[in-house]
């Protein structure tokens, strides 16, 4: 479905709609969507840890989540 048609069937059930409280969840929705949305700006410090954790990934050099968990789980009991 393209984005104008979504747009055709979202005004169409806008219409339709006698609900209030569906009306103001779909505003707040929209809401959300118009906000001002600040930019998060990283640091030299953040940019190099997720370049190395990058190149950590690309070598293999990570742990699956199960792993990770029985780790975990290891440190904990001790």
């Amino acid at each position: 479905m393209s984005t104008i048609e979504l747009r055709k069937r979202l005004i169409d059930k806008i219409h339709k709609t006698k609900d209030e409280r569906i009306l103001e969840e779909a505003y707040r929705l929209l809401e959300l969507e118009t906000e001002d949305i600040e930019i998060y700006r990283l640091n030299l410090d953040q940019k190099e840890a997720i370049s190395e954790a990058r190149q950590q990934v690309k070598n293999g050099q990570f742990l699956t989540e199960d792993q990770a968990n029985k780790e975990i789980d290891e440190w904990l009991s001790k």
